[in-house]
């Protein structure tokens, strides 16, 4: 177990990674892309700190029916689909029944890319080296799925970096991974809200300014710095 025991907030949180990330900050190729909600206050603290363009990947965890908490996998905005074919054994979901869940979350992402993005084009990953944020792993279902889209946009790599992560999300994601930066992965994991003293829901609003703020703080220290030279 880390020294490290609880984070104050996902903002703090994102400062830590950003000291482990700092290599980056002299790499022009670098992105940061948050996962909303939650990874996107994280990915905002890093992309500030490193100085590096921020954007966001959109994943919607397809749940059970009944039982939305329990991911029985995942889904990207590019129609990446990931599913854990052994729960949907269990659960004895019939393949009509798991194509209309999926069907389902892909209209979902598609009012959700709409509303968090507005008319603004994604930041092009081809030959990037991204570093991919959430505010925590806990079965890792829905970072597998960014991971796994992300890699068919070709980057130079993928760096997953996240605050806080179970030891089974956690060994699942370094198999895809390039690599991963992950500061607390506690012996008894229970849930990702636990490792934060304030781990309340981040708002779509809040979301989009962030993503406002990121565009102008990066934009200003590049024009800074052609001033400068």
């Amino acid at each position: 177990m880390s020294e490290l025991l609880r984070y104050d907030n996902r903002i703090q949180a994102g400062n830590i990674l950003a000291k482990k990330l700092d290599k980056y900050r002299s790499d022009e190729n670098v992105i940061v892309l948050g996962l909303p909600r939650g990874g996107v206050p994280v990915a905002f603290a890093i992309s500030n700190k490193l100085k590096k363009p921020l954007d966001i990947f959109v994943v919607k965890k397809i749940g059970a029916p009944g039982q939305e908490e329990l991911a029985i996998g995942a889904i990207a905005s590019t129609g990446e689909v990931s599913i854990n074919n052994e729960l949907v054994k269990r659960l004895d979901l019939s393949d009509a029944e798991l194509q209309d869940l999926i069907e389902l979350k892909k209209d979902e992402l598609k009012d959700r890319e709409k509303l968090l993005r507005g008319n603004t084009s994604p930041i092009d990953i081809k030959g990037k080296r991204v570093i991919l944020v959430d505010d925590g792993l806990a079965t890792g279902a829905t970072m597998l799925t960014a991971i796994n889209a992300i890699h068919k946009m070709n980057p130079l790599g993928i760096t997953v970096a996240v605050p806080v992560a179970s030891h089974e999300a956690l060994a699942t994601i370094s198999k895809e991974a390039n690599q991963v930066i992950c500061p607390l992965v506690p012996d008894f994991f229970y849930s990702v809200g636990v490792w934060y003293e304030d781990f309340r829901q981040t708002t779509d609003g809040e979301v989009l300014t962030f993503l406002e703020t990121a565009k102008h703080d990066y934009e200003l220290s590049h024009l800074d710095r052609r001033e400068i030279t």
